[in-house]
């Protein structure tokens, strides 16, 4: 069809030029009017426009042809997440949960005397607790053992056999009533004083310090000396601490006086001293046939040095709280640190639900209080019916949080 249109058309325009034209003007002429016929044969294929009709806009997304300078590609459907895997239960393991409904206060408290001299037969209607000023129901009481901060401080020179006997006797059985969260330090001494061991929660430590003492060196026992060491370590430890004194209480050769040693022991306010005497068996023995016990290596002494031994024991006793023992036999000794050990160990066990359950991360104020069964305050005598004052020790406060079982 294009090309009989073509020649029609030719023909006419040959029809209407001049008579002559060069072969290479006929050659242009040919070529324009081929071009020009071929664009309106094309334009009358296609159809016309509507100018009415609107155009459709390109699918969301842009083209679906991911390239391209304008190009953006579709976003891709993701599959929803799986849930959560359940944890597998292990066995042998126990279930654990938090415990956010009644919650359980524990307070353990300390009653002794200023010097600190356990205060026993205390009963729970004799203590009061408020939290933040709130009076609280005591629900749990009991009486436990409290860890204990104490020296050994033995005497161990080389003076008579039967008193270092006595002195290791002594030391082993105060060593039996150790527990595990005891911390116990052991110093010996003769001339001078001789850390053993320092502070130690290990019993079997312990012990071997002990076993160490077999050869005694020096036959000086000076005693003010090592006390006053002793006391002047001790004064670096935090909270009460004990001296546990095993000694004749006779002292030789020391460079301080029996006056400076009791100046020092009034400026100690968180040591108490235990002292237990050794000897005595062998002294009732030459007292009783009119003699005085030696001592040993030619040191001389009389009855009255160990009179004068006893009283200066029973005065550190009494001047920082704590008892004086004079066993006459081995036997007594395991019944003397018993009675020692529960004098410095035990404390009550309170225990109560807060009136405030609200366990937010808030910080509760404790207030311990002794007190007589009408509600007064509590007052403690001695055998003697003189009032004696006591301190109560108990932790100021707590937080409330939750609490994993």
């Amino acid at each position: 069809m294009f090309s009989q249109h073509f020649c029609q058309t030719f023909g006419r325009t040959l029809k209407l030029l001049p008579a002559r034209l060069s072969p290479i003007s006929l050659a242009v002429l040919t070529i324009v009017l081929a071009t020009s016929l071929h664009t309106s044969a094309w334009s009358q294929t296609q159809p016309a426009p509507n100018p009415n009709q609107q155009e459709t806009p390109p699918a969301a997304g842009g083209p679906q042809s991911d390239v391209g300078p304008y190009a953006i590609p579709k976003k891709k459907e993701e599959p929803p997440a799986p849930p959560p895997e359940k944890p597998k239960k292990v066995e042998g393991m126990p279930n654990y949960s938090l415990t956010v409904d009644v919650p359980l206060v524990n307070v353990d408290v300390l009653v002794t005397t200023k010097n600190g001299q356990f205060i026993p037969n205390l009963k729970k209607e004799n203590f009061r607790i408020t939290e933040d000023g709130v009076p609280q129901t005591i629900s749990n009481f009991a009486i436990s053992d409290a860890p204990i901060t104490a020296v050994l401080l033995v005497e161990f020179a080389s003076t008579n056999y039967y008193f270092v006997v006595d002195a290791l006797n002594a030391a082993y059985s105060f060593a039996h009533n150790l527990k595990k969260d005891d911390w116990v330090a052991v110093v010996s001494y003769d001339m001078k004083p001789q850390i053993m061991v320092d502070f130690t929660q290990d019993k079997t430590a312990v012990f071997g310090a002990l076993n160490q003492l077999r050869m005694p060196g020096f036959a000086e026992t000076n005693l003010f000396d090592a006390l006053y060491d002793t006391l002047d370590r001790m004064d670096r430890v935090e909270g009460h601490k004990y001296i546990i004194l095993i000694s004749t209480g006779f002292d030789s050769f020391s460079k301080l006086t029996l006056d400076q040693i009791m100046k020092k022991i009034k400026t100690t306010h968180d040591v108490t001293i235990f002292p237990v005497s050794i000897g005595w068996a062998e002294r009732n023995y030459y007292e009783s046939h009119g003699m005085t016990a030696p001592h040993g290596a030619g040191i001389p002494i009389s009855n009255m040095d160990y009179l004068q031994a006893d009283n200066q024991m029973n005065t550190f006793a009494k001047m920082t709280g704590g008892r004086a023992y004079f066993p006459r036999f081995e036997a007594e000794l395991p019944e003397i640190f018993h009675d020692i050990v529960g004098d410095i160990r035990n404390q009550y066990n309170l225990a109560y639900h807060p009136t405030n359950t609200k366990l937010d991360g808030s910080y509760r104020k404790l207030k311990v209080e002794v007190v007589a069964p009408d509600g007064g305050p509590l007052k403690v005598r001695d055998q003697k019916g003189k009032d004696i004052k006591y301190q109560i020790i108990a932790r100021e406060g707590y937080t409330a949080k939750h609490t994993v079982d």
